[in-house]
């Protein structure tokens, strides 16, 4: 009884930690908007809050510099990218080019890929019930985002840009499941910020887009990067990472669900957004999906 009771306790503390992970990177979209208003471009919001997370974290890993093995170093490099600048750079340049709708209902089948993936691919099983759940959330997902309009425009490049997104983030939870099974959570943590950081610097120097700090209006640009940087990345990448470990990559991804939840719940607070009956419907529906997953 004892053992139940103490592996419920676990269970719902890392639903917790979900939740709040996902709370915070929902509030994102609001602090990138406001970086985006003050000049800056995704690659530099991306370097710059990757790179103030690597300065946080180094402070408490730094004795390993390399993993065990050639592979694995490859390995992490390749979260590096997919849960780093592929991710964010994809996503942030199909928010330029398609709508906002499109890029906030097609980013949530992550956890549809990372089920699909983590089934095909490391041969996970998993329940009817958690399928349903999983497709009830990405309704209601799409009930909040589409606001009862059926306004989704089709912009081929900037719909692919975030199906390449989403299936990016579903390789990396996978990559942790992997990793996390040799390494210590800070030192995949680490990596991934300086792999993240390191690709998408090359990105910026092929490009030519280089890097620039706009120091016109320092406050509000600090202070996103600093949220950015030490909470939605530093912090809240552990904690995934932790969470990814404890839950396994399809329960954990589901959680993704409510991140346009939040972004609109946020966007309504701080911007003064105003709130609507379907909001409430797609939250029902997002709730109740992400609970089933849970089982």
């Amino acid at each position: 009884m004892n053992t139940s009771v103490s592996t419920d306790r676990a269970g719902a503390l890392y639903s917790f930690l979900a939740f709040l992970t996902v709370s915070v990177w929902g509030v994102t979209f609001v602090s990138t908007k406001i970086l985006l208003g003050q000049g800056m471009s995704p690659t530099d919001i991306f370097i710059s809050r990757f790179a103030i997370a690597y300065i946080c974290i180094i402070f408490f890993s730094h004795s390993r510099l390399f993993a065990s093995s050639v592979r694995d170093e490859m390995l992490l490099a390749l979260a590096g990218l997919t849960g780093g600048s592929l991710y964010f750079l994809a996503e942030n340049s199909a928010l330029g080019i398609t709508f906002a709708s499109n890029v906030s209902l097609l980013i949530c089948m992550a956890p549809v890929f990372t089920m699909i993936l983590g089934s095909a691919v490391l041969k996970d099983r998993i329940k009817p019930i958690a399928w349903g759940g999983s497709l009830l959330a990405l309704a209601g997902v799409g009930t909040v985002v589409l606001n009862g309009s059926l306004n989704l425009g089709i912009n081929p490049l900037g719909d692919f840009l975030t199906l390449t997104a989403a299936l990016s983030w579903a390789v990396y939870t996978l990559l942790v499941k992997r990793l996390n099974s040799t390494y210590s959570n800070m030192f995949i943590t680490r990596k991934v910020f300086f792999y993240g950081i390191v690709t998408a610097a090359a990105y910026a120097a092929l490009s030519g887009v280089g890097i620039r700090l706009p120091l016109s209006n320092p406050g509000p640009v600090l202070a996103n990067l600093l949220f950015l940087g030490v909470g939605a990345s530093f912090a809240c990448y552990m904690i995934w990472n932790i969470v990814v470990k404890a839950l396994g990559p399809e329960k954990a991804s589901n959680y993704i669900y409510l991140n346009p939840l939040v972004t609109i719940m946020a966007s309504s607070v701080i911007l003064g957004e105003q709130l609507t009956p379907w909001t409430i419907i797609g939250a029902a529906a997002i709730i109740t999906g992400v609970y089933l997953t849970s089982k």
